[in-house]
C-alpha cells in the first residue's frame, strides 16, 4: 500500500526561505544591454542567508520567456566598503549594488541563457560598482 501511495505523493525540495522587502506593486523596468538585447525585469525582493544577501529578479529578453536571476552580494564585502568609507550603506544603496551587478551581467552575457547561473558579487566588485555611481 505504501508503494502505491508513494507514486502519487512526491516530496520535492524544501521550500526556500521567504523573500524580504518584496515591492508591494511590481514595476516593469527595462535595460538595453551592450549585447544588444533589451531586458525587462521585476524586482522580487531579497533574502539574507549565510553571510550573503540574495536579490531575486524576474527577467525576460523577449517578453515571452521569463526566468529568475539571483544576484548574491556578500555581506563581508559590504562591511569592508563601509569600514573603508566611514559610513553605513542604507537599504537603497545595497539594492543599487545588486541592480548594478545585474546590469553588468546583462552587458557581459552573450545571450539570455548566460544569465541562468547566479551572479556573484564579491568584495572587490562591490567597491567598483559603488565607485561607478560616485559612492
Amino acid at each position: 500500500m505504501r508503494g502505491w501511495i508513494g507514486r502519487f505523493i512526491r516530496r520535492g525540495p524544501a521550500p526556500a526561505a521567504p523573500v524580504e522587502s518584496a515591492p508591494v506593486s511590481q514595476r516593469l523596468k527595462r535595460y538595453t544591454a551592450a549585447s544588444g538585447y533589451v531586458y525587462e525585469y521585476f524586482n522580487l525582493g531579497h533574502r539574507d542567508e549565510s553571510g550573503t544577501r540574495r536579490h531575486r529578479f524576474h527577467v525576460s529578453a523577449d517578453r515571452k520567456n521569463w526566468f529568475e536571476v539571483e544576484v548574491a552580494v556578500e555581506d563581508q564585502g559590504i562591511r569592508t566598503w563601509e569600514l573603508d568609507n566611514g559610513r553605513v550603506l542604507n537599504s537603497a544603496e545595497r539594492y543599487a549594488v545588486a541592480k548594478l551587478a545585474l546590469f553588468d551581467a546583462f552587458d557581459e552575457g552573450e545571450s539570455p541563457e548566460a544569465l541562468r547561473a547566479p551572479v556573484q558579487v564579491p568584495a572587490l566588485r562591490i567597491a567598483r560598482l559603488l565607485a561607478s555611481v560616485d559612492l
